[in-house]
């Protein structure tokens, strides 16, 4: 266990006890906050030493040192009234832009909605001692950070709200070790979420750097987007204690609010990982920036046509699907005809249940594919559960480890993965059966018996199929009747 978990606990046990702090989510929010600020100006010492003209984006009067850093500072009232009259609206209100003020700009950028719930400015004095404890410029301290930002986000599947933008270390190192970024690619994650994606790329990529200018590029070689502030907060600080001194490519906002069409050829990407937010619904008008044949509400299914068009012409995607997204049908097929046509969908990982459990049961899928060269064949591989394991859980996750099969099968594009052969866990498809199919993904494994499906995705678009049916025929049968009522 982190040698800071005990400390998180005690801060947490804390705020139990202030009235204006209602349950595990905000807890983490006030958390996340208070350790931000704390983890920049430790990085900001950094700075200080190594870069004779460093000037703070903060004002000195609201930099953590100046206000928190003193155990005898201020508290109670007047320190409730500073964080909520000066700190809060000081940080909101920076004037900062991502070339001029880039640091000034990530600044902003988290705290735009966030809040501070707590009402007693003794107890507030009580928690900011407690991470005054924390040195983030000892080295194991960060690496500890990693133990404590897991036991954050288990906190947050607890509160049960962390699913849309947590997934499993093992699949997010899977996803980057097969897509396997190289220095000076373009990466890109358009639903960050805490940035599980971008810190197992970071940690890819810097195996990669050996020079002083290689370290420059990879300050710059990921990006993402994430909606959220408490998700984004998160990402934004263990971005930087993985050594992005400024993740102003990490920006607070909605990827599917910005209409395809304004996307540049300058803005296209090399890489895209991802785990958009599936079952959910984007808000009217949304889909307006999207062609009008693939215009829809489903988050994930919009996700799906972005990643195709902001890849550049080679570009690589690995992103996380549900199981509705490959057999679901009206939109669906298009969006799915389209990306076979344009792109090549080489390989398709299905997970078993429980994968990301406990916030949903719902089956997933990982997708791999190439922009610029249609489809001709897509590879399957089912991922069993280990020996012994009939469900994954909080307590037994998916591990890396169960993927080796996976990886010593795959092979490489460049020869068109010529050496992979079918077995009992993976079989190919051609595109000419996913036509006929109707352009269903949803393609069973030819080397198991017959297995009658319970899923409740797959059984209620089985009864909306054969319900669109039976109101089809009602209304042939209609019209037929109409029409001999009308003839002499």
């Amino acid at each position: 266990m982190s040698n800071l978990t005990p400390t998180i606990k005690s801060i947490q046990d804390v705020m139990r006890q202030d009235s204006g702090v209602d349950g595990d989510a905000q807890r983490i929010s006030q958390l996340t906050w208070l350790l931000f600020l704390k983890v920049f100006d430790a990085l900001e010492e950094d700075l200080e030493l190594t870069r004779d003209s460093y000037t703070s984006p903060i004002p000195d009067e609201l930099r953590w040192r100046n206000w928190a850093a003193d155990a005898e500072g201020i508290t109670g009232d007047t320190l409730l009234n500073f964080v909520n009259n000066e700190l809060f609206p000081g940080l909101k209100g920076l004037s900062a832009d991502p070339v001029r003020n880039p640091r000034g700009f990530v600044v902003r950028g988290v705290f735009e909605d966030a809040f501070n719930y707590m009402k007693s400015g003794h107890l507030l004095r009580q928690i900011i001692n407690k991470l005054a404890g924390i040195d983030f410029n000892r080295q194991t301290e960060r690496h500890q950070f990693n133990d404590l930002y897991e036991k954050i986000l288990r906190d947050l599947q607890s509160a049960g709200n962390a699913g849309e933008f947590y997934t499993p270390r093992a699949v997010t190192q899977f996803m980057v070790d097969q897509i396997n970024p190289q220095l000076g690619e373009k990466l890109l994650d358009p639903a960050t979420g805490t940035g599980g994606f971008l810190v197992c790329a970071i940690e890819h990529l810097r195996k990669q750097v050996h020079t002083p200018d290689q370290e420059a590029l990879l300050q710059t070689s990921v990006g993402g987007v994430e909606k959220k502030q408490l998700p984004h907060m998160l990402c934004i600080t263990n971005i930087m204690l993985h050594g992005i001194a400024v993740p102003s490519q990490i920006v607070h906002g909605n990827t599917l609010a910005r209409p395809l069409r304004e996307y540049t050829s300058a803005e296209r990407v090399d890489i895209v990982l991802t785990n958009p937010p599936f079952g959910g619904t984007e808000e009217p008008g949304i889909e307006q920036g999207f062609p009008a044949d693939v215009r829809t509400k489903e988050t994930a299914d919009l996700f799906l046509v972005l990643i195709k068009h902001i890849l550049k012409p080679g570009g690589r995607a690995a992103l996380v699907l549900p199981d509705g997204t490959l057999f679901g049908e009206g939109v669906k097929t298009r969006i799915k005809e389209q990306l076979l046509a344009e792109c090549k969908l080489h390989t398709i990982v299905r997970l078993p249940n429980g994968v990301f459990a406990p916030y949903t049961g719902i089956k997933t899928n990982l997708l791999f594919f190439t922009k610029g060269q249609p489809t001709t064949d897509v590879w399957y591989y089912e991922h069993p559960y280990p020996p012994g394991v009939k469900n994954y859980n909080k307590t037994k996750p998916i591990r890396i480890e169960e993927f080796d099969a996976e990886k010593a099968w795959w092979g490489t594009d460049a020869d068109g993965f010529a050496s992979r052969v079918e077995n009992e866990r993976a079989w190919k498809v051609s595109i000419a059966q996913i036509k006929a199919a109707n352009y269903n993904l949803d393609q069973k494994n030819p080397h198991v018996g017959e297995v009658q499906d319970h899923d409740p995705e797959h059984l209620l678009a089985d009864y909306q199929r054969l319900q669109g049916e039976a109101q089809a025929l009602r209304d042939e049968l209609r019209d037929i009747l109409a029409k001999s009522l009308d003839s002499p």
